[in-house]
C-alpha cells in the first residue's frame, strides 16, 4: 500500500491509499495521477479524491460526479462512448468493468503503456461532465 498526498497552500487534503499497484509501473501510475490531482483540483469545481473505502475513493470529481480515477495503477476515465470506443479500437485501453464483468461504455480504462497525455485526456473528461451536469 501506498499513501498519497495532495496538499493545497501547504496543507494536506486528502490521503489515499492505493492497493494492488506494484513495481515500478504502479509507482509511475501512482506519481503521474498525483500531478495530475494536483493541475486539475486548481480548476473550479474539481473535488479532489476523498480517501476512504471504496469505489471512487481515488476519484476526482466534478460538482460531484465522478470523471476520472486510479484504479489498479490504470487511469479510467468518463467519456463519451464513441470517444472511449476509438481508444479501445486504437489499443489503447479496454472499457473499464468495475470487476463486475459487465463493460461500461462510457468508462474507459487506459493501458499503462498508452503514449496519451493524462491531463489532455482528463479534460476531455472533464469536458465531458460538464456537458453532463448542464444537460441533465
Amino acid at each position: 500500500m501506498i499513501d498519497l498526498w495532495t496538499e493545497r497552500g501547504g496543507v494536506s487534503v486528502v490521503g489515499i491509499r492505493l492497493t494492488g499497484v506494484s513495481g515500478e509501473e504502479g509507482r509511475a501510475a501512482e506519481d503521474r495521477y498525483a500531478d495530475l490531482v494536483d493541475q486539475m483540483t486548481a480548476i473550479h469545481g474539481v473535488d479532489p479524491p476523498n480517501g476512504g473505502r471504496g469505489f471512487g475513493r481515488t476519484a476526482l470529481r466534478f460538482h460531484g460526479k465522478i470523471f476520472a480515477m486510479l484504479v489498479r495503477g490504470h487511469l479510467v476515465l468518463k467519456l463519451p462512448a464513441a470517444r472511449v470506443g476509438e481508444l479501445v479500437a486504437a489499443g489503447e485501453g479496454t472499457h473499464f468493468d468495475a470487476n463486475k464483468g459487465t463493460p461500461m461504455r462510457e468508462w474507459l480504462s487506459l493501458a499503462p503503456d498508452s503514449g496519451h497525455d493524462w491531463p489532455a485526456l482528463a479534460q476531455e473528461a472533464l469536458t465531458f461532465a460538464h456537458a453532463n451536469r448542464r444537460s441533465g
